[in-house]
């Protein structure tokens, strides 16, 4: 009867040994998804370029608790006259890192004066994006991308603008960075009721030159379909910001499961969370988000290829 207890009792510990090294196998693949954070989301505790007043150069305590909850990596939304929240290039991927992240990507932009467009001649602002680059090499990024351009009011003026972002695109190509433009959703408006504003953007950009980095959330609020733009324009979609009405995977106003199922044909290199707003406290929701996004089956560890 002894020998029996025992046996049985040395069952129960291997069987609850393998319970346990299943979990924590389980949790440690959940906590290596390659998920980024568009530190837009955090402009509340560091500041944006929507306010670079608000800098707040002392951020690595807020690097750090990203990187606690999940993230692996940040896209900056802080870069104005060679600096990233106040910090220089060097000092900003030191902190990015020593958080225990990488830094991937940055939101910047240099937008056309009225005589520039009318004249077509980049060349003062050609000078500004080169300065960029080379603070963006320093920082170690590998994507810089456009945030936003205004609804042009004629066709001649969006090929313009179309023409520029090529030559942006090739000279940060010169210096082996990717650059591409982000979408909002006035994009999917047509211009002189006649070509929709994005589809004439990809179509007139060269692959090369220019990605596109599609915002799931906008593109729905401007009534269109993610999937079907990465069916349409397959390969052109490098990086993705992944956003819901707040927190991700609440509002079940996106199909996660669908644009995740697709990745491949829209050319995904990386994700990004941002979130513009939370139900509650920013941190909490944070937290959610990225929860949702390393549980949820259908995102992948990795989408480099």
């Amino acid at each position: 009867m002894k020998l029996k207890f025992l046996t049985c009792s040395l069952l129960l510990a291997v069987t609850g040994m393998g319970t346990t090294f299943n979990n924590v196998q389980a949790q440690e693949q959940i906590r290596t998804k390659e998920i980024g954070l568009q530190l837009y989301s955090v402009r509340s505790m560091i500041g944006s370029h929507v306010q670079p007043d608000t800098y707040n150069a002392d951020y690595f305590s807020v690097l750090q608790k990203l990187a606690k909850m999940g993230y692996t990596s940040v896209e900056s939304a802080g870069y104005k006259d060679g600096m990233f929240y106040n910090t220089t290039p060097q000092v900003f991927k030191k902190n990015v890192e020593k958080a225990g992240m990488k830094v991937l990507s940055s939101h910047a932009s240099r937008t056309l004066t009225q005589e520039e467009l009318a004249s077509g001649d980049f060349s003062k602002a050609l000078t500004w994006w080169k300065e960029t680059i080379i603070a963006h090499k320093a920082a170690g990024i590998k994507y810089i991308v456009t945030p936003w351009l205004d609804l042009p009011k004629t066709i001649k003026d969006l090929d313009t603008e179309c023409q520029y972002l090529n030559e942006i695109g090739q000279l940060c190509r010169e210096y082996g960075i990717k650059y591409g433009y982000h979408n909002h959703a006035h994009e999917f408006e047509k211009v002189e009721g006649k070509v929709v504003m994005l589809d004439y953007m990809i179509e007139h950009t060269k692959p090369e030159n220019v990605f596109f980095e599609m915002d799931v959330y906008w593109t729905i609020i401007g009534k269109a379909s993610p999937v079907d733009y990465f069916k349409k324009y397959p390969g052109r979609y490098a990086t993705l910001h992944i956003k819901d009405h707040r927190e991700i995977g609440q509002s079940g106003m996106v199909g996660f499961d669908a644009i995740f199922a697709n990745t491949d044909i829209a050319g995904v290199e990386n994700i990004f969370v941002e979130l513009e707003e939370t139900t509650a406290d920013l941190e909490v929701g944070l937290k959610q988000s990225i929860d949702y996004l390393l549980k949820a089956p259908f995102v992948k560890k990795t989408y480099q290829k």
